[in-house]
């Protein structure tokens, strides 16, 4: 889990949105403070002028260079919009908790696969450990013909069909090898490190069996991601139509600003001219009438509120289901593993007393076989009865938003 939450891609990328949306919650951002904007330009031209005076006189001048600069500090800010920008600053914040709950989400999602793959990798040890001790039993069925063949108590075909079995599980277990491995490649893709790093996991899988569904209901409306979105999306639309409210009040704003400004022109009246000052002034605008479009964005901003109302109920009920689901499942796969835990025991003391036959030579060989194969298969059942025990609980777990990132 660790490994995961430091390394995995998923979280990584979402956290950056999540550093993205907390840095939007800024006053600036929301339009509450002033703008100050600095100002520089400077220019020139040459002119070749002809003009002719009152008196009938023409006079004409060449290439005649003519200069401007001009500087200064401007400041606007407004100060009323409606409340527009408290609006917006209030939208700016369920942002950032949206965000929040889109890290926890992304958090949830990836710790459950870890989980899961974790368990997957300890399932495919125990199969093939399992298959492991089926060549054994193999192994010693063979001995076992081979010198009864030598001895002259045996037969050509009982040793043939031993090797038949022997060559049987051992393709069986190195299937189950290849199966191992690529459960570890899956958790170390999952855990955003080199997928070649071989490693064991602990053989215990701990199955919490005392799970509630009535505080696991409880727990979902207030932990669940998906849930938590959909109530901040109904927030935002509310503040959505807050703001398009605030467009019908005026918006009042004032300016100031200080300036400095030098021309020359060597024929005008002045030759040059230089002016610097302190300039400020109040503006306001109201929307008297923009074509019915103040009255049509509202009501749409309402039709939005309305499906964010809907969605947050069709989301309540989906998640209701999968944890219904889920509880069910659980609650199932319980039951079966007590049934498996004990048929392993059965199919093991069978395998056991069919085996020591054997060896007395009291039984044919398709007995043992028989015996083995039952007690592969129940050891199989069992593994895959636990294995989905413990998904079904991390699965519930995740739904309710319960589940340990420790």
């Amino acid at each position: 889990m660790s490994i995961a939450l430091e390394n995995n891609y998923d979280i990584k990328l979402v956290n950056n949105d999540l550093e993205i949306a907390r840095n939007n919650v800024n006053p600036g951002n929301a339009g509450m403070l002033p703008r100050v904007e600095g100002t520089f330009s400077e220019g020139a031209g040459r002119q070749n002028i002809t003009r002719t005076q009152s008196n009938g006189n023409e006079q004409s001048l060449s290439g005649v260079r003519n200069t401007n600069m001009s500087y200064g500090v401007a400041l606007g800010w407004t100060i009323f919009d409606g409340l527009q920008m408290f609006t917006n600053y209030e939208r700016l914040k369920e942002l950032e908790k949206q965000g929040e709950v889109n890290s926890r989400a992304a958090i949830l999602s990836t710790i459950s696969a870890v989980v899961s793959s974790y368990y997957t990798v300890l399932k495919e040890q125990k199969l093939v450990s399992a298959r492991d001790s089926a060549i054994d039993v193999s192994t010693l069925r063979l001995q076992i013909a081979d010198n009864k063949l030598s001895l002259g108590r045996g037969s050509k075909l009982d040793v043939l069909t031993a090797q038949v079995d022997y060559n049987t599980d051992t393709a069986a277990y190195l299937q189950e090898l290849n199966l191992l491995k690529d459960a570890r490649t899956e958790l170390n893709r999952i855990l955003a490190r080199d997928l070649n790093i071989a490693f064991e996991v602990d053989e215990d899988i701990q199955i919490n069996a005392a799970l509630d569904y009535t505080a696991l209901t409880s727990q979902t409306e207030q932990l669940n991601p998906a849930l938590q979105n959909a109530f901040i999306n109904k927030k935002i639309a509310e503040l959505n139509l807050k703001q398009i409210k605030g467009q019908r009040y005026p918006v009042i704003g004032v300016n100031g600003g200080y300036d400095v400004q030098r021309n020359t022109s060597p024929t005008g009246f002045n030759i040059a001219t230089r002016a610097n000052g302190f300039t400020y002034g109040v503006t306001a605008s109201i929307n008297i009438f923009n074509g019915f479009l103040q009255r049509q964005n509202e009501r749409n901003a309402k039709v939005q509120i309305n499906s964010s109302e809907l969605s947050l109920e069709q989301t309540r009920q989906n998640i209701g289901a999968q944890l219904l689901n889920a509880y069910q499942d659980y609650r199932t796969n319980l039951d079966i593993l007590k049934v498996q835990s004990n048929n392993v025991d059965v199919a093991k003391q069978s395998l056991d007393i069919t085996l020591e036959k054997y060896r007395l030579g009291s039984i044919a060989p398709l007995e043992l076989r028989e015996a083995q194969r039952n007690y592969i298969d129940a050891v199989a059942r069992h593994l895959e009865a636990e294995h989905q025990a413990k998904l079904t609980e991390v699965a519930l777990q995740e739904i309710s938003g319960t589940l340990s990132i420790q």
